[in-house]
């Protein structure tokens, strides 16, 4: 089967190196994953290696992954009306990767939409797309969605956990995108023990300052992080880095915190973060709610939870005696490659297109 997915990929953010697994796996089971779109190095996507192409006449299905739009990069403004000619409506399936095919849904300081204006334009340009609206939760709210997890475990992401010397005690790679108040959970447990810790780093738009489109997208907001608490902690905001070296960068630290903005949280959503820090040489710390830490990573799971009593008393245990949380770290990678394989989602993909 080939497979067309439409995506609005950035090279700093977003779900390249997931798409990068679903082209690998599908080459394995004999079939084909094209990213749709142009790729001319130093000029179009030069810095995001996906398998373009911009052929649909032999495409079996298109997978619309909508995250933060439903808009196609800008360019050829038929492609929509190419797309939906091409194939039809019963062998197209969105994936609506932020939640945002529900109601106007607040916890928090987190939301999926301004108001219910903006709700009922997302709902309408997913609905006059598609009758297969997925989400990547187990438990999603509307009854005509259905739940699949879509980010996915690769085996050949896996950097061996090894002994030594890391230039990090903790990294966490991703945005401050309504992350702040999970974040400020893995801070308090880290004040105390402060000075018992080598760097720490945030690695992402927002931690400093909010990026300089936030406030033309009316996010500055979402963007929100208190710059004096970070600086008062001696943490390190670094810039953001490209899909392809997350994990690399995750690999330089002890510990990675493995944590969800609070809308995520509430409808334990799956993103890519939740299996690429596995991969990394690092111990994952799940800042995570224990109902969903077994729904992904099994029962093993709950023993590298940050726990809600005396949680300093873990970080420092990780990162003084990291060997001792490797057989579990090892056995939630066993049980990923097992259950959320890349190969195992795009089967069930493929069952979702021909239902």
């Amino acid at each position: 089967m080939k497979l067309v997915f439409v995506y609005w990929a950035m090279e700093d953010q977003g779900s390249g190196l997931v798409i990068q697994g679903y082209t690998e796996a599908a080459r394995t089971l004999g079939h084909e994953v094209s990213v749709y779109g142009r790729w001319i190095p130093g000029k179009v996507n030069p810095f995001i290696p996906l398998n373009y192409s911009v052929d649909i006449e032999s495409a079996d299905a298109v997978v619309f992954i909508f995250e933060w739009t439903v808009q196609l990069k800008p360019g050829d403004q038929l492609d929509l009306a190419r797309l939906v000619s091409r194939v039809p409506r019963n062998r197209r399936v969105i994936v609506d990767g932020d939640g945002n095919y529900n109601d106007v849904i607040r916890v928090a300081d987190d939301h999926n939409h301004a108001d219910a204006a903006a709700s009922k334009r997302w709902i309408e340009a997913c609905d006059s797309v598609s009758d297969k609206i997925c989400q990547p939760t187990l438990h999603p709210l509307r009854p005509n969605v259905i739940p699949f997890l879509f980010y996915a475990y690769n085996p050949s992401w896996e950097r061996p956990l090894e002994k030594g010397r890391k230039e990090f005690d903790m990294i966490y790679v991703g945005h401050s995108k309504f992350r702040w108040r999970p974040m400020l959970r893995v801070l308090k447990a880290i004040k105390p023990i402060r000075q018992q810790l080598g760097r720490i780093g945030l690695v992402g738009y927002g931690w400093e300052a909010p990026p300089h489109w936030a406030n033309s997208m009316q996010l500055e907001q979402a963007y929100f992080a208190e710059a004096s608490k970070l600086k008062s902690l001696d943490i390190e905001a670094l810039s953001p880095v490209r899909f392809q070296y997350v994990i690399d960068w995750m690999s330089k630290a002890r510990f990675n915190p493995i944590l969800l903005r609070s809308l995520f949280g509430h409808l334990r959503i799956a993103t890519p973060r939740l299996f690429e820090t596995v991969a990394a040489d690092t111990i994952p710390m799940f800042v995570l709610d224990p109902e969903h830490v077994r729904e992904v990573y099994g029962e093993q799971g709950l023993q590298l939870m940050l726990p809600e009593e005396n949680p300093e008393e873990r970080i420092l245990d990780m990162v003084l005696h990291p060997e001792r949380y490797r057989d579990v770290a090892m056995g939630i990678r066993r049980h990923l490659a097992r259950e959320h394989s890349h190969a195992a989602r795009l089967r069930r993909l493929i069952e979702i297109i021909e239902s």
